[in-house]
């Protein structure tokens, strides 16, 4: 008989991907010592982050030692490879995105199409926070679609912003971003997609998040979630049950729904209705 050693949850990659977002990935891992990679290349945009310790990068014909901190991006089609050195523990997380809808993000910040950018690392703290937050977003189970949706756009078009150098003034859109909101008012109890409400304005994703923002003050998600918060309140005081009032609500469970709440009010749904 031969033995196997165990294998270590933490040496084993973590996939994340989402059927209603399928223009993002996520990958990530925890001790990264035994994860070896040959040089390679990916039709998508990458970009990743370094959680702790250090590891080689290599890109294209350079090659430099990165640690906790570093932000590395790779375009579609440049050679790369992030390997430990000597045993030394260390974590990462990474994103593909396909390069089309990241060309729309660009394209809002003033940029005709995908664009391949120029820098290959960043020890930006702002970016890095912005990627650890946005993968933190992605893989939570009990976040919306459009929620995640929304932070992919808002970390991108930050991305462009500290790394393009090129970012257009929003002409006024005052009305088409009113016909956002009046899909939201219209649907709020309702799943929504992104896709939805950008039909609905007739502006693309990436001008809708920025318009919205700049004319509500809040982001389409913040919004839907104070309409439904909204809505709940005027059920609680009917005297309507809160699990009832969670379900109708649009809120995935009674637990989301409770923390909404509280975030939005600073008190329970119970403290609320007494």
């Amino acid at each position: 008989m031969t033995l196997q050693s165990p294998v270590n949850p933490a040496q084993t990659p973590v996939f994340w991907r989402e059927a209603q977002l399928p223009f993002i990935e996520a990958r990530s891992i925890a001790d990264g010592r035994k994860v070896c990679y040959s040089r390679h290349s990916h039709e998508v945009f990458s970009i990743g982050a370094i959680t702790a310790g250090h590891s080689t990068y290599l890109h294209e014909k350079s090659s430099q030692t990165i640690s906790t901190g570093t932000v590395v991006l790779m375009n579609p089609g440049d050679v790369h490879a992030c390997n430990p050195i000597d045993d030394q523990p260390w974590s990462y997380v990474m994103l593909y995105v396909d390069a089309q809808w990241l060309g729309r993000v660009q394209q809002a910040c003033g940029v005709e199409g995908f664009r391949a950018l120029a820098a290959t690392s960043s020890t930006d703290p702002q970016l890095f926070a912005g990627l650890l937050d946005l993968h933190r977003t992605l893989i939570d189970p009990a976040l919306e679609s459009l929620h995640k949706h929304e932070a992919a756009i808002v970390f991108f078009t930050l991305m462009q912003r500290r790394l393009g150098g090129v970012d257009q003034p929003l002409k006024k859109v005052n009305l088409k971003v009113s016909r956002a909101a009046l899909y939201i008012d219209e649907h709020y109890l309702q799943a929504i997609r992104l896709e939805d409400i950008c039909q609905a304005a007739n502006l693309s994703e990436a001008y809708l998040i920025r318009a919205f923002e700049q004319h509500y003050h809040m982001t389409p998600h913040a919004y839907l979630i104070n309409r439904r918060i909204q809505h709940a309140q005027t059920q609680l005081r009917d005297g309507e049950a809160i699990v009832d009032i969670a379900q109708r609500s649009g809120f995935a469970d009674q637990a989301h729904f409770q923390r909404a709440f509280k975030k939005h009010l600073a008190a329970t749904p119970g403290q609320y209705r007494q």
